[in-house]
């Protein structure tokens, strides 16, 4: 992966000056009208609820362009018969993930995908709180039902806070998800992350493109799931 150091320098910036409250809201309405939708009602539809930060928001572009309706075309150019809904927000940590999954859980779930964690680390908040929220957040989808297949999405930080915190971090993901017998994708930024032509001026952010490789990250473990239950 190119560039790396560029990309973590402005990863911290960024994740960390795109949370503004008006972004949020607008954000939270949409995700609440997408839940809400009559379409995600219908019974021999799956619904595939994607929880994240902007990386998922697709903050920065059309929501059509998005890694999440990137593979909602997918499966319907699959015939496969799943509803996507983008849940993700700008700034989201997992404390305030944690605090607002109930809300996004009123509509039974097949699949959740959880991309959380990144503000976390760049905020300097201890990993053990964390962890606990990742694990509160998987408990909560798991208690909603048992049956909800749950795909983590890995994330990594800038390395000028130390190796030592750095590794730790990368490994919270795989050690929860090995816990929790979670699905996993090694990071959601792969063959993305500090490539300059594949994100946006900010050099965070991906471009539409960069969203379509982010959806094929994804479709490596989602593929494999909505086959067998399609």
């Amino acid at each position: 992966m190119r560039n790396l150091p560029v990309f973590y320098a402005l990863l911290c910036f960024l994740f960390l000056t795109s949370c503004g409250e008006t972004y949020k809201k607008e954000v939270e309405n949409r995700v609440e009208e997408e839940v809400e939708s009559e379409d995600l009602k219908i019974s021999d539809s799956g619904v595939i609820l994607f929880f994240g930060t902007s990386l998922t928001a697709g903050m920065g572009l059309d929501p059509n362009d998005a890694y999440p309706a990137v593979i909602q075309k997918k499966l319907d150019s699959l015939d496969l018969p799943y509803q996507v809904v983008n849940a993700g927000l700008s700034g989201e940590t997992t404390a305030s993930g944690r605090n607002r999954i109930g809300w996004v859980l009123n509509q039974e779930v097949d699949i959740f995908v959880l991309e959380l964690g990144a503000n976390d680390g760049l905020r300097g908040i201890p990993m053990d709180e964390t962890r606990k929220n990742l694990q509160a957040i998987i408990d909560t989808v798991r208690s909603k039902n048992s049956e909800t297949k749950i795909i983590l999405a890995g994330m990594q930080i800038p390395p000028n806070m130390g190796q030592e915190y750095t590794t730790e971090f990368r490994n919270i993901f795989p050690d929860l998800a090995e816990k929790n017998k979670l699905y996993f994708i090694s990071f959601l930024l792969e063959d993305v992350a500090g490539i300059p032509e594949l994100n946006q001026q900010d050099g965070i952010h991906p471009t539409a493109e960069g969203q379509k490789i982010l959806a094929d990250n994804v479709w490596e473990v989602l593929e494999q799931l909505v086959s067998s239950q399609g």
